[in-house]
């Protein structure tokens, strides 16, 4: 029998969606710069960046309905609503006419970012942990298993604050579709069961601030929400997208 010096946390897992089952999160992926119009809107050429990785700690997740507390060190807090992948089977070298077989489901997810710790980590270049691998700085709603909602190749992709639409496209807009992703991240990592990709971000990100109640959606997928509190509002939130 294994001691710990002392008890190991809750196994990060997020809801699938109809059941009582829990998906076991391994580790999160997220690709930036995969829609051309957000590229554009960062300040890049769509033409000559294609997208990037990096990732975040499975320790980032926040389920739908849950409070999600304004984060320290930053005073611009951006959202970013994403496809999300849900791997079921690994691998590595994924063949681009296979990377579908290792899909287990999708979901609606949003990635908020420390916009300003962003900036300067570019303007430095150094690395961008600080700006996106916080506690709870990926929502992500519950998962739909492709079994039963099949693949997402398209539909509209949206978000909006209080009310007002701010984010708007469709996930055929992506620059990298669900398999070339997949396929190309697994020639960097050798992929997991458990693991979640967050595919990228449309053009209309922004900031958001305490009071503020964010929902986003994608055809097919739901919906997340989540209302960002003031910090400490929220005392012994369970971050590991409801693994309680």
């Amino acid at each position: 029998m294994t001691r710990y010096v002392f008890p190991p946390p809750p196994l990060p897992a997020v809801a699938v969606a109809g059941t009582d089952e829990r998906f076991p999160v391994h580790r999160i992926y997220c690709v930036g710069k995969n829609y051309a119009d957000h590229t554009r809107e960062m300040g890049g050429d769509p033409r000559t960046e294609p997208p990037v990785f990096f990732d975040k700690p499975a320790t980032a997740l926040v389920a739908s309905g849950e409070p999600l507390p304004y984060p320290p060190r930053t005073t611009n807090l951006h959202h970013e609503v994403e496809l999300v992948i849900a791997i079921g089977t690994g691998g590595r070298d994924v063949d681009p006419a296979r990377a579908l077989d290792h899909v287990h489901g999708y979901a609606v997810g949003n990635d908020y970012t420390r916009r300003d710790l962003q900036a300067a980590a570019k303007a430095k270049g150094q690395p961008w942990d600080t700006a996106k691998g916080f506690d709870r700085s990926a929502a992500i709603a519950p998962i739909r298993p492709v079994a039963k909602h099949g693949h997402v190749a398209r539909g509209r992709i949206w978000l909006e604050v209080n009310g007002v639409l701010r984010q708007q496209a469709d996930v055929a807009d992506m620059t990298w579709n669900v398999g070339a992703v997949i396929a190309e991240l697994s020639r960097y990592f050798e992929l997991q069961p458990g693991d979640l990709i967050y595919t990228g971000t449309p053009a209309g990100v922004g900031a958001v601030v305490p009071g503020d109640v964010v929902r986003a959606g994608i055809d097919g997928l739901g919906v997340l929400e989540n209302a960002i509190v003031a910090p400490g509002a929220v005392a012994g939130v369970d971050a590991a997208a409801g693994a309680r």
